[in-house]
């Protein structure tokens, strides 16, 4: 008779064989969240119009999407409170 065998719990980043995908962070990666900003992490600079790099304290970065942020280009959650939504993902 087969014995049931006890379902590991599953975590986070990993497959079903319970191997766990590392990011190279090398790369950069942009994500677009939904009704809110980019976020950008891996290894890149931002640059001003001028060419200057803008300080950057963290290894993830949310740019603003919507507009009305008081410390652009970085976001200050102002889409929030101003409503701001992004259209439908189109998968493209």
């Amino acid at each position: 008779m087969p014995t049931a065998s006890k379902e590991e719990p599953k975590v986070p980043g990993s497959t079903d064989q319970g191997h766990v995908h590392v990011r190279d962070t090398s790369v950069p990666e942009i994500v677009a969240c939904p009704d809110g900003p980019l976020l950008v992490r891996g290894d890149f600079e931002i640059v001003s119009t001028t060419g200057e790099a803008l300080p950057r304290r963290r290894k993830t970065v949310a740019l603003c999407r919507c507009g009305a942020s008081g410390i652009k280009p970085y976001c200050d959650g102002t889409h929030k409170l101003i409503g701001f939504r992004t259209g439908p993902e189109t998968g493209q």
